[in-house]
Formats: C-alpha cells, structure tokens, sequence
C-alpha cells in the first residue's frame, strides 16, 4: 500500500516514543517514513534527561532535501521544542508542502513530566501552525493549554474540541484517556459535526509513545489516500493491539508493540464502534 510519510519530531533513546515510534508506525501500516529530526533526547521509561535541540536552519534543509528528491503523501509533526523551531518548520510547509496533508501532533510535555515545548513555542504554534493543519491530534492537557479550557468530562471535551477548531485545522482528534474511568472516548470534530470513537481502557503502565503511534499511524492511513474516519478507526485499533501486547521492557512507562498489525478488512467491525455524539 505504501503512503510517503514526512514525520519532524524529536528522537527518543529509548525507542518507545518520537522519531522511533513514528517510524515503527509508519512501517507497521505499510508506509514509508522520511524523518526531520528536531531534537535529540536522553530519555527512558523513567522520563526525560536532557535534550540536545537541532538548530532550526538544519531541521529545515532536512525537510527540503526529502521533499525535493522523495516528496511526501502526508506528513506528521511531533516535538518542536521552541518558537525558533516551529516557525522554521511552518516556513518550509508553507514554501514546499502546502498542499500536502498535515497532522500536527503538539508535543508539549512528556509522560514523565519534562516539557518538550517553551511556552513561547506554544503560542507560535497556536498562530502559525494550527492553520495549516489537516488534522490536529492533542490529548485533554495539550488542549487545555491550547484552549484555556479545564476539560474534566466528556461535555467540556466537545466544548473544547469545537473551541480547537476554530484555531484553524480542517480537524480535530480529541484524545480522552486522561479522564478517569474504564470507558475511553476520543471525538473527531470537524465542520460536518463531532463523531465519537468509543473503547474500554486497557490496564498496563507500558503507554509510552501512545500519543506519537496514534498520530504517525493516522497520517500513514491518510498518505495511502484512506478517508478520514477509516484512517482514524484503523489508527486506534492498531495502538489498542499495541498497548494490548506491550513487551513490558523498563521500569517505567514502557513502550508499546510497534511490531502488530492491523488487518484492514476488520474496518467494517472497528466502524461499529463509532456513534455519532
């Protein structure tokens, strides 16, 4: 099937999140991953321990040399890091990718508490990205920062859902595993209305990476030129296979199964689970 996917995020040491992830995802979907790399980090299951930034010059000539020779059917932004960083990145998507589909993911804070986004980047990325954005995928702190909104049920997630749209991405893929309780509701919003994508929570502490897999494998379905609501439904199976047969490494927020794959002809069945909200 195949599907050129750009991804421009920062490098996990540890595997199990940022440009490892994003490229075990991509290839798990049959796609092909190009990388931009924008930060170098020591990082394991235990958190962050220091980050090396790319400077901004040399992230944008990696985008433009992939960009100039293999081109790109779809491409996924993860850690920015600074407002430096982000409009370096908006510049090149401008000049070379307009036309290409964008899922933003915005990387703010990792699972283990370090902050992979200056707050001047935020607003950066608040004013220049969000408009070029296909789709957006934060979870319910990203959108609290991104919003000024408190979400702390599934009413104030559609509040903030349609409050994300109106900065600017034709979408929006509201993640909700951070509200408490057994049942997980993610809500795709966009200008036909909100779709909610139901699913029972699976207990394990190994969901490193779930953010930056969910993304890279959406914008994998979308480079292969699947609709959104399939591309969505195909993503979130295969990180709910992941996380089911995480490999259980480290001592902390281990990484997931990047190795399962996701049938397609299961789409039908996995669409079953989505009610219009």
């Amino acid at each position: 099937m195949h599907g050129r996917v750009l991804v421009i995020a920062g490098s996990d040491s540890g595997g199990g999140a940022g440009i490892q992830a994003d490229i075990k995802a991509v290839t798990a979907m049959n796609g092909f991953a190009m990388t931009a790399i924008t930060a170098l980090t020591a990082q394991n299951t235990h958190g962050v321990h220091g980050v090396h930034p790319v400077p901004p010059d040399f992230i944008a000539s990696q985008i433009r040399v992939v960009l100039d020779d293999l081109g790109a059917d779809a491409i996924k932004t993860g850690m920015l890091g600074d407002a430096a960083t982000v409009s370096a990145v908006v510049a090149m998507l401008r000049s070379h990718a307009r036309t290409v589909p964008l899922v933003v993911d915005p990387v703010m804070v990792a699972k283990g508490g370090a902050s992979l986004l200056a707050d001047s980047g935020v607003a950066q990325l608040r004013r220049e990205l969000l408009p070029l954005a296909h789709v957006l995928t934060p979870n319910l702190p990203e959108a609290e920062a991104l919003t000024g909104l408190e979400i702390t049920d599934l009413a104030a997630m559609h509040r903030a859902a349609a409050a994300l749209l109106t900065l600017g991405p034709e979408a929006v893929l509201l993640k909700g595993g951070h509200l408490p309780g057994n049942d997980l509701v993610d809500l795709l919003a966009t200008e036909h209305g909100i779709v909610s994508f139901r699913s029972t929570r699976i207990a394990t502490r190994h969901t490193h990476g779930t953010g930056c897999t969910l993304a890279s494998a959406l914008a994998a379905g979308l480079a292969q030129g699947m609709p959104l609501l399939d591309a969505v439904s195909r993503a979130r199976a295969y990180v709910q296979a992941a996380l089911f047969s995480a490999p259980g490494f480290g001592g902390g927020h281990g990484p997931l199964n990047h190795a399962v794959t996701v049938d397609i002809a299961r789409l039908a069945q996995l669409r079953s689970h989505i009610a219009a909200a």
